[in-house]
């Protein structure tokens, strides 16, 4: 029976997810207010599903370039969906009626606390279903992997109304649950731990910003519950050797009080792997590429301070072994200020004409 290899989540995460910071527009911290520092992104769902390494649902601000306040934390709930019917095998696009519709549902907490001003700890912990719309393959559920951030505002210069900030970013993710790998495309995730290194550059010039970044991510062997299996060769072991994966993304849009608006392009790269062989079925070690582009906004709710609403959308435009998926996400978040007095301490004097 062959089997869609799935829209799978990078702990970029997810990732999931994805990938957990809350925020995703990306301002620098001398003109963000607190609700802005809790955007929280999708991408701890896209590329959560995009690449199911397990960093998923990290949508928060591991991605995004602002700072949550010292001593204030930033939690919430997301729930995300995905879906597709086409997937490439190898290069190759087609359907496969033994899959129909290969959906997956994904509800995650995360959370994202101000150390300091110019460094944040974030995490993200998603539950993932998945479904297909045919054949008599089962979907998986269960909790996925726990992904963690480490996030350093390393640099930030002002020229006039002009903003350039440099952060790097380190992450953890593990599994939580003994979930099947070597199920895809049912699989909840890849059942790897990753090591992650992110340098993200963010400019901002009154209420427009851009922010680029580039991540490498380490991902550890991983066991199956068989002793053979062939991938380019045959290979008499349960020992699953995973290929490292690297991924890139490009993001600009537009703040102001109380919504804040983002466009996203995500391109996601393993560096190694092999193809899926003509009606197989896809293997945890497969080289899976993809090109994703999105959407994601927040707005504020201003009769109850600290609260806000996420939502995004983002569809797959090229890939490799992967399903052509179109997902959305939507998210609710809530900031606690543990020193209220302080929780603007990081903040210079505005010039953000946008307000």
């Amino acid at each position: 029976m062959c089997r869609a290899c799935p829209y799978v989540h990078a702990r970029i995460a997810v990732n999931m997810p994805q990938q957990v910071s809350c925020g995703i527009i990306l301002i620098t911290i001398n003109k963000t207010t607190p609700m802005e520092r809790c955007f929280i992104r999708k991408r701890l769902f896209v590329l959560a599903l995009l690449l199911i390494t397990g960093n998923l649902l990290l949508a928060q601000t591991d991605q995004d370039a602002i700072m949550m306040s010292k001593h204030n934390f930033c939690t919430g709930l997301m729930y995300g969906h995905s879906n597709w019917d086409h997937y490439w095998e190898g290069t190759f696009k087609r359907d496969n009626l033994n899959l129909g519709t290969v959906s997956t549902n994904s509800y995650a907490v995360m959370g994202n606390y101000g150390i300091t001003d110019h460094l944040n700890f974030l995490f993200g912990v998603p539950y993932i279903q998945t479904k297909a719309s045919a054949g008599t393959l089962h979907g998986q559920k269960g909790i996925q992997d726990l992904s963690v951030w480490l996030k350093w505002l390393a640099a930030e210069k002002t020229f006039g109304k002009h903003d350039l900030s440099l952060y790097l970013l380190g992450g953890f993710s593990t599994p939580l649950s003994n979930y099947t790998a070597d199920f895809l495309p049912m699989s909840i995730g890849l059942h790897s731990t990753t090591f992650s290194g992110r340098l993200m550059l963010d400019y901002q010039h009154g209420g427009f910003f851009a922010t680029g970044s580039a991540t490498y991510i380490y991902r550890n062997d991983i066991t199956i519950d068989r002793t053979a299996y062939y991938t380019t060769t045959q290979v008499q072991s349960n020992k699953v050797d995973m290929p490292d994966m690297a991924a890139f993304s490009l993001r600009t849009g537009y703040r102001s009080h109380p919504l804040i608006a983002e466009a996203v392009v995500t391109n996601m790269q393993t560096l190694g792997g092999f193809d899926i062989r003509k009606n197989d079925m896809p293997f945890p070690s497969n080289k899976m590429n993809a090109t994703t582009v999105g959407i994601n906004g927040k707005y504020e709710i201003a009769k109850i301070d600290g609260l806000s609403l996420t939502g995004g959308a983002n569809y797959v435009m090229a890939g490799r072994n992967v399903g052509q998926a179109t997902s959305y996400n939507l998210g609710v978040f809530y900031i606690i200020a543990f020193h209220p007095k302080k929780e603007h301490s990081n903040q210079k004097p505005s010039h953000d004409t946008s307000k």
